[in-house]
């Protein structure tokens, strides 16, 4: 029996009606195209489905969908403005910190949310943010350096 949910999904209100048991990683890819939530683990562990709801950064594959009912969703496609990157996947392109991309939406995510609440993090505060996000091509340190000169941009040390 299908349920209805309604949410919004980067700044857009939408309603569906979906299974009960649908994840929100598979929501957000099968019924709203957003193909830039990867699924890698499906068990939370990988970070890979990292999305934003209400302002915490949580694994999507753990979550299902009818349990976001009237909450905000921030995906990978709602950190892009319209012009092209944003600052932080600027400098993640500059600093190389991508490169089979498997990972990288989870990662630009968690990253994301770490900036929201402080634009200039410190390393370690960095390390943290990522810690849940496994990445088996750059080893962390082109993604840290990276943040760290947006955090320098902002202001940090």
């Amino acid at each position: 029996m299908k349920r209805a949910v309604k949410f919004c999904i980067n700044g857009r209100p939408v309603e569906l009606t979906v299974e009960p048991r649908l994840s929100l990683a598979d929501c957000l890819r099968s019924e709203l195209g957003l193909t830039g939530t990867h699924l890698g683990c499906e068990q939370g562990v990988c970070g890979a489905c990292t999305a934003i709801v209400d302002g915490e950064a949580i694994r999507s594959c753990l979550v299902f969908a009818v349990q976001i009912e009237g909450s905000d969703v921030i995906t990978i496609e709602g950190v892009s403005p319209p012009s092209g990157l944003s600052p932080l996947q600027e400098k993640m392109r500059e600093f190389h910190a991508v490169q089979c991309g498997f990972c990288t939406p989870g990662i630009v995510i968690a990253l994301h949310h770490l900036f929201m609440q402080n634009p200039t993090p410190d390393e370690q505060e960095i390390r943290e943010a990522i810690s849940g996000n496994i990445c088996r091509c750059t080893g962390y340190q082109p993604i840290i350096a990276a943040a760290l000169a947006l955090s320098r941009e902002n202001g940090g040390a």
